[in-house]
């Protein structure tokens, strides 16, 4: 599979784990402090070809991840879920363990998000969904991150990716349909 854009990840391990998945240039943040020099190039990538963040999922992977969105506007995000990226040793979290399947999907759902805001799905829908402020809402949005192919989110950043990857009122009530139907399954 080749990948057209840039892939920005994390770290040499991540390149190295991208590159037997995929047939693509990376561009290494090495680490959440990403300097002024790293910006640039991502930015002058976006501008021939394109990047898509592909950054850990957890705390320094996210805030990685919303600083190069601001600075770096069109972007793609890929994301992948928590317990898929896990070491088989099970001490250490990141791109760098999960499967090239894994990988390849992720990067397939890749998705821009949105500076045009639009207000599909409220505050309101969220806590009648039961994703915000009640049991089990965590395991809901990990659930709805996973079907939307957004990530996960706490309650308060849940509400602003589904208004940055527009999602609408539709894909937002088939994804809820399949996580209550999980639950009653359980």
């Amino acid at each position: 599979m080749k990948i057209k854009e840039f892939i920005v990840v994390e770290g040499k391990d991540d390149t190295t784990t991208i590159k037997r998945a995929v047939d693509a240039d990376t561009i290494e943040t090495n680490g959440s402090a990403i300097n002024e020099e790293t910006i640039e190039k991502i930015k002058r990538a976006q501008e021939t070809r394109g990047v898509i963040i592909f950054t850990d999922p957890d705390y320094p992977g996210e805030k990685i991840r919303k600083t190069i969105a601001e600075k770096v506007p069109g972007a793609k995000h890929a994301f992948l879920p928590k317990e898929v990226a896990i070491a088989k040793n099970g001490k250490g979290l990141g791109v760098e363990h999960a499967s090239l399947e894994a990988i390849r999907n992720a990067l397939r759902d890749a998705q821009i998000m949105s500076d045009t805001i639009k207000e599909e799905i409220t505050q309101e829908d969220l806590m009648t969904a039961g994703l915000i402020g009640g049991a089990g809402s965590k395991e809901r949005r990990v659930m709805l991150g996973k079907l939307l192919k957004i990530g996960y989110t706490n309650g308060k950043q849940l509400y602003k990716r589904l208004m940055m990857f527009q999602i609408s009122r539709r894909e937002f009530a088939e994804a809820l349909a399949v996580v209550i139907q999980e639950e009653k399954n359980e």
